[in-house]
């Protein structure tokens, strides 16, 4: 047997993947993906994709950066772990100054932890013992939009607004309550209110999170969870002035706005946080991902001052923490990571290319299958439809054809890792790392083109 063989056995016999269907590969392969430079991966046979998804949203900096890796070996020499319990080391006090500088507004308090279901985690957590503390103990509720992902942990999970994710793990943890999304191409069937503008749509969907806070009760409700661009159901942007009036709904019911930016923030959307973009300040920012391009884990749950100010009594503690949270390899890394991105200019190079990748995925537009395109920065989605027109979706069994079937297994084969999903209507999702350039992009949406027309065809 070669080395490849013995990996593939090992592979089917004792790794158990994430979010996988093992049956899929009974009597196949499992893919193997082995190295990484630039925007492109490549398997264990040599074959190279490009990398349309940053990993998971989250190889920022591109693959194979030498810096990255130098930073994470030379820390783990000098400290390679001691835990954030009561004591402190440099390069956690470091990266908390320096992404409390870079945040919006007084958000200058950095809790740490080693990913982004936990930093959503620490921020409901959080939001129940500040009110605890504040005099408002019934407020504990938290309002989340529909086909929302938040995260795995049972916190996060209830949080979540995807159904079929959360079935098998009831019962979840209670108080967590939904509102309408901002998909405004799906605006006439969302609201019932057929012809409304962005901005009407926009309003309108803000207004829905002011009812369910007084059918809640306001002195029940601590926070709203949103992501500056919605991921699930395929790259939601918020419509004009929604997070403008999300804000004075949120300041007038005293129910903290926490802008989940595991995804959207380090550069996603061209701007360090996700909120910056679209000209909001939160609360609570929770975050991960591109804040070390992927080279080691670590998030941050990052809060306004007046949050952690009952914390500052001398008996009052927040019970709450990770082993691995804020590592010493893992801020060294990162902290290597955000001089990458000044000395680069990542941020400058994501809004100048922007256009240029709306643009190209636009021309997408001409085939029958593709219905709307959506997304901001390097995030966007492609809605799958069956008629332009009506916008008629597919049923549950052809979108399981379509997108398990040939979707996901054509577009690898054809040499592009993306994500082909369908938690809410079908979507093919592209998020490729942010040195990428209208030369990725060109490849991106050739071989869209060959796979949606084939996909087309074969329905």
């Amino acid at each position: 047997m070669t080395h490849a063989d013995d990996l593939q056995k090992a592979a089917q016999d004792n790794l158990w993947m994430h979010f996988t269907r093992h049956g899929s590969y009974a009597g196949g392969e499992v893919p193997m993906i082995v190295r990484g430079e630039g925007a492109y991966i490549f398997d264990i046979h040599g074959k190279r994709y490009l990398d349309g998804l940053a990993g998971l949203f989250v190889v920022q900096a591109g693959h194979g950066r030498s810096e990255l890796a130098e930073a994470a070996a030379k820390q783990a020499q000098e400290l390679a772990f001691f835990p954030l319990w009561s004591y402190a080391h440099p390069k956690a006090v470091e990266l908390a100054a320096r992404l409390a500088e870079a945040a919006p507004g007084d958000l200058n308090r950095v809790f740490f932890t080693t990913g982004g279901g936990e930093a959503v985690e620490t921020a409901w957590k959080l939001a129940k013992q500040y009110f605890k503390l504040t005099g408002k103990p019934l407020k504990h509720k938290v309002i989340s939009r529909q086909i929302a992902y938040h995260g795995t942990p049972h916190g996060a999970l209830s949080i979540t607004g995807i159904p079929p994710f959360k079935q098998a793990f009831e019962p979840l943890v209670p108080g967590s309550v939904r509102v309408p999304n901002t998909n405004y191409y799906r605006a006439d069937e969302i609201s019932g209110v057929p012809g409304m503008t962005p901005e009407q749509y926009g309003r309108w969907a803000a207004d829905r999170v002011a009812a369910a806070i007084e059918m809640e009760g306001p002195d029940t409700v601590a926070a709203v969870f949103v992501e500056p661009v919605q991921n699930a159901g395929g790259c939601f942007p918020p419509p004009p002035g929604y997070f403008q009036r999300l804000r004075e709904i949120c300041d007038r019911y005293d129910v903290l706005l926490v802008s989940d930016e595991v995804i959207c923030a380090y550069g996603r959307l061209g701007t360090m946080f996700g909120g910056q973009k679209f000209g909001y300040v939160p609360d609570i920012i929770t975050s991960a991902k591109g804040l070390t391009s992927g080279y080691s884990p670590l998030g941050a749950m990052i809060c306004s001052d007046r949050l952690f100010e009952p914390f500052k009594a001398p008996t009052e503690m927040f019970a709450h923490g990770f082993t691995f949270g804020g590592h010493p390899v893992s801020a060294a890394v990162a902290l290597a990571n955000l001089d990458l991105f000044e000395r680069e200019d990542l941020l400058g190079h994501v809004l100048r290319n922007e256009p240029i990748f709306r643009a190209t995925l636009e021309r997408l537009l001409d085939l029958p299958i593709v219905g709307d395109v959506r997304g901001s920065g390097y995030f966007w989605g492609i809605e799958l439809v069956k008629d332009k027109v009506t916008k008629e979706t597919f049923t549950p069994e052809e979108s399981e054809r379509m997108l398990r079937g040939f979707l996901s297994k054509a577009l690898f084969d054809a040499g592009l890792y993306c994500r082909a999903d369908d938690r809410g209507d079908p979507v093919v999702q592209l998020a490729p790392p942010l040195i990428a350039g209208p030369e990725e992009f060109d490849e991106i949406e050739s071989i869209l083109r060959g796979v949606l027309t084939e996909a087309w065809a074969r329905l």
